[in-house]
Protein backbone atom coordinates (compact mmCIF):
# COMPACT_ATOMS: atom_id res chain seq x y z
CA UNK A 1 0.00 0.00 0.00
CA UNK A 2 1.18 3.50 -0.83
CA UNK A 3 -0.07 6.71 0.73
CA UNK A 4 0.38 10.32 -0.32
CA UNK A 5 -0.32 13.67 1.32
CA UNK A 6 -1.59 16.32 -1.07
CA UNK A 7 -0.81 19.92 -0.19
CA UNK A 8 -0.92 23.15 -2.16
CA UNK A 9 0.81 26.46 -2.61
CA UNK A 10 -2.28 28.19 -1.21
CA UNK A 11 -5.97 27.68 -0.63
CA UNK A 12 -8.32 27.51 -3.63
CA UNK A 13 -5.64 26.39 -6.06
CA UNK A 14 -7.29 23.11 -7.03
CA UNK A 15 -6.01 20.49 -4.59
CA UNK A 16 -9.25 18.50 -4.83
CA UNK A 17 -9.36 18.90 -8.61
CA UNK A 18 -5.82 17.57 -8.85
CA UNK A 19 -6.56 14.81 -6.33
CA UNK A 20 -9.45 13.55 -8.46
CA UNK A 21 -7.22 13.57 -11.56
CA UNK A 22 -4.60 11.52 -9.68
CA UNK A 23 -7.24 9.11 -8.41
CA UNK A 24 -8.49 8.54 -11.96
CA UNK A 25 -4.92 8.03 -13.15
CA UNK A 26 -4.20 5.36 -10.56
CA UNK A 27 -7.57 3.71 -11.08
CA UNK A 28 -6.68 3.46 -14.75
CA UNK A 29 -3.66 1.43 -13.68
CA UNK A 30 -5.98 -1.02 -11.94
CA UNK A 31 -5.30 0.19 -8.41
CA UNK A 32 -7.85 0.35 -5.60
CA UNK A 33 -7.68 4.00 -4.52
CA UNK A 34 -9.26 5.54 -1.43
CA UNK A 35 -9.21 9.17 -0.37
CA UNK A 36 -9.21 11.00 2.92
CA UNK A 37 -10.04 14.62 3.72
CA UNK A 38 -9.26 14.66 7.45
CA UNK A 39 -10.52 18.20 8.02
CA UNK A 40 -13.06 20.07 5.90
CA UNK A 41 -14.37 23.52 6.69
CA UNK A 42 -17.02 25.27 4.65
CA UNK A 43 -19.98 22.93 4.84
CA UNK A 44 -23.68 23.45 4.25
CA UNK A 45 -26.59 21.74 5.95
CA UNK A 46 -28.97 19.89 3.63
CA UNK A 47 -32.76 19.74 4.24
CA UNK A 48 -32.41 16.23 5.68
CA UNK A 49 -29.87 17.47 8.23
CA UNK A 50 -26.80 15.99 6.58
CA UNK A 51 -23.71 18.13 6.16
CA UNK A 52 -22.36 18.64 2.66
CA UNK A 53 -18.82 19.65 1.69
CA UNK A 54 -18.05 20.00 -2.01
CA UNK A 55 -14.46 18.74 -1.73
CA UNK A 56 -15.53 15.62 0.13
CA UNK A 57 -18.32 15.01 -2.37
CA UNK A 58 -15.91 15.20 -5.29
CA UNK A 59 -13.58 12.70 -3.65
CA UNK A 60 -16.51 10.40 -2.86
CA UNK A 61 -17.65 10.58 -6.48
CA UNK A 62 -14.17 9.57 -7.62
CA UNK A 63 -13.63 6.68 -5.20
CA UNK A 64 -17.13 5.45 -4.39
CA UNK A 65 -16.48 5.53 -0.66
CA UNK A 66 -19.50 5.42 1.62
CA UNK A 67 -18.03 5.70 5.14
CA UNK A 68 -17.74 9.46 5.53
CA UNK A 69 -16.82 9.24 9.22
CA UNK A 70 -13.74 7.28 8.19
CA UNK A 71 -12.91 9.51 5.26
CA UNK A 72 -13.70 12.90 6.83
CA UNK A 73 -13.58 12.75 10.63
CA UNK A 74 -13.68 16.52 11.16
CA UNK A 75 -16.03 18.90 9.35
CA UNK A 76 -17.08 22.44 10.17
CA UNK A 77 -19.73 24.80 8.83
CA UNK A 78 -17.89 28.13 8.38
CA UNK A 79 -15.42 28.44 5.47
CA UNK A 80 -12.55 29.53 7.71
CA UNK A 81 -9.22 28.16 8.86
CA UNK A 82 -9.68 24.75 10.55
CA UNK A 83 -8.08 25.84 13.82
CA UNK A 84 -10.54 28.72 14.18
CA UNK A 85 -13.52 26.63 13.08
CA UNK A 86 -12.60 23.88 15.55
CA UNK A 87 -12.17 26.37 18.37
CA UNK A 88 -15.57 27.92 17.65
CA UNK A 89 -17.16 24.46 17.59
CA UNK A 90 -15.44 23.34 20.80
CA UNK A 91 -13.75 20.46 18.99
CA UNK A 92 -10.23 19.17 19.55
CA UNK A 93 -8.67 17.91 16.32
CA UNK A 94 -6.61 14.83 17.18
CA UNK A 95 -3.74 13.49 15.09
CA UNK A 96 -4.28 10.12 16.78
CA UNK A 97 -7.88 9.97 15.55
CA UNK A 98 -6.86 10.91 12.02
CA UNK A 99 -4.03 8.37 12.09
CA UNK A 100 -6.37 5.59 13.21
CA UNK A 101 -8.83 6.38 10.41
CA UNK A 102 -6.00 6.49 7.88
CA UNK A 103 -4.71 3.08 8.92
CA UNK A 104 -8.17 1.58 8.52
CA UNK A 105 -8.42 2.98 5.01
CA UNK A 106 -4.93 1.71 4.21
CA UNK A 107 -6.01 -1.85 5.01
CA UNK A 108 -8.49 -1.73 2.14
CA UNK A 109 -6.52 0.07 -0.58
CA UNK A 110 -3.53 0.00 -2.88
CA UNK A 111 -3.27 3.78 -2.66
CA UNK A 112 -4.63 6.22 -0.07
CA UNK A 113 -4.57 9.89 -0.97
CA UNK A 114 -4.85 12.29 1.98
CA UNK A 115 -5.81 15.84 1.05
CA UNK A 116 -4.84 18.60 3.44
CA UNK A 117 -6.66 21.89 3.91
CA UNK A 118 -5.13 25.13 2.71
CA UNK A 119 -1.35 25.19 2.31
CA UNK A 120 1.55 23.41 4.00
CA UNK A 121 1.57 25.63 7.07
CA UNK A 122 -2.17 26.16 7.37
CA UNK A 123 -3.02 25.83 11.08
CA UNK A 124 -4.75 22.64 12.13
CA UNK A 125 -5.02 23.61 15.79
CA UNK A 126 -3.51 26.40 17.88
CA UNK A 127 -0.26 24.39 18.05
CA UNK A 128 -0.32 22.10 14.99
CA UNK A 129 -0.07 22.72 11.26
CA UNK A 130 -0.84 20.65 8.17
CA UNK A 131 2.86 19.83 8.12
CA UNK A 132 2.46 18.07 11.47
CA UNK A 133 -0.33 15.93 10.07
CA UNK A 134 1.79 14.82 7.11
CA UNK A 135 4.67 14.06 9.48
CA UNK A 136 2.41 12.07 11.82
CA UNK A 137 1.20 9.97 8.89
CA UNK A 138 4.77 9.70 7.53
CA UNK A 139 3.61 10.26 3.99
CA UNK A 140 5.44 11.45 0.90
CA UNK A 141 4.00 14.71 -0.35
CA UNK A 142 2.45 15.76 -3.65
CA UNK A 143 2.47 19.53 -4.15
CA UNK A 144 -0.26 21.18 -6.22
CA UNK A 145 0.99 24.45 -7.69
CA UNK A 146 -1.67 26.97 -8.66
CA UNK A 147 -0.18 28.35 -11.86
CA UNK A 148 -0.54 32.12 -11.65
CA UNK A 149 1.55 35.20 -10.94
CA UNK A 150 3.66 34.54 -7.82
CA UNK A 151 3.50 30.76 -8.07
CA UNK A 152 7.28 30.29 -8.40
CA UNK A 153 7.95 31.89 -5.03
CA UNK A 154 5.09 30.07 -3.32
CA UNK A 155 6.06 26.73 -4.83
CA UNK A 156 9.76 26.89 -4.03
CA UNK A 157 9.14 28.08 -0.47
CA UNK A 158 6.78 25.15 0.04
CA UNK A 159 9.25 22.69 -1.49
CA UNK A 160 11.90 23.89 0.97
CA UNK A 161 9.49 23.64 3.89
CA UNK A 162 8.59 20.06 2.94
CA UNK A 163 12.29 19.15 2.78
CA UNK A 164 12.91 20.83 6.14
CA UNK A 165 10.12 18.71 7.62
CA UNK A 166 12.03 15.59 6.57
CA UNK A 167 9.42 14.30 4.14
CA UNK A 168 10.04 13.26 0.54
CA UNK A 169 8.41 15.20 -2.28
CA UNK A 170 6.90 12.49 -4.48
CA UNK A 171 5.99 14.89 -7.26
CA UNK A 172 4.08 18.02 -8.15
CA UNK A 173 1.09 19.08 -10.21
CA UNK A 174 0.86 22.23 -12.34
CA UNK A 175 -2.77 23.37 -12.20
CA UNK A 176 -3.75 26.37 -14.31
CA UNK A 177 -6.07 28.41 -12.11
CA UNK A 178 -6.36 31.48 -14.36
CA UNK A 179 -7.44 31.55 -18.02
CA UNK A 180 -4.14 33.05 -19.17
CA UNK A 181 -0.89 33.33 -17.26
CA UNK A 182 1.77 35.57 -18.78
CA UNK A 183 4.85 33.51 -19.70
CA UNK A 184 3.18 30.27 -18.62
CA UNK A 185 5.68 28.04 -20.43
CA UNK A 186 8.61 29.92 -18.93
CA UNK A 187 7.13 29.67 -15.42
CA UNK A 188 6.59 25.93 -15.89
CA UNK A 189 10.16 25.50 -17.13
CA UNK A 190 11.55 27.38 -14.13
CA UNK A 191 9.57 25.24 -11.70
CA UNK A 192 10.62 22.06 -13.48
CA UNK A 193 14.25 23.12 -13.25
CA UNK A 194 14.16 23.94 -9.55
CA UNK A 195 11.82 21.24 -8.18
CA UNK A 196 13.76 18.01 -7.82
CA UNK A 197 10.68 15.83 -8.18
CA UNK A 198 8.67 14.70 -11.20
CA UNK A 199 5.87 16.74 -12.73
CA UNK A 200 3.01 14.26 -12.33
CA UNK A 201 0.26 16.20 -14.10
CA UNK A 202 -0.20 19.39 -16.05
CA UNK A 203 -3.85 20.40 -15.77
CA UNK A 204 -5.31 22.96 -18.19
CA UNK A 205 -7.60 25.76 -17.08
CA UNK A 206 -11.12 24.38 -16.89
CA UNK A 207 -13.05 27.41 -15.62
Amino acid sequence: MQGYFVTGTDTDIGKTHAAVKLIRLWQGEGKRVLAMKPVASGCEVLPDGRWRNSDVERLVAATGQTDLELMNPYRFLPPISPHIAARQAGVDISLDVIGERYRRLAEEADVVLVEGAGGWLAPLTDTLFMQDLAQALRLPVILVVGMRLGCINHALLTVRAIAAAGLPLAGWVANRVVPEQAAYAENLATLTEHIAAPLLLEIPYEG
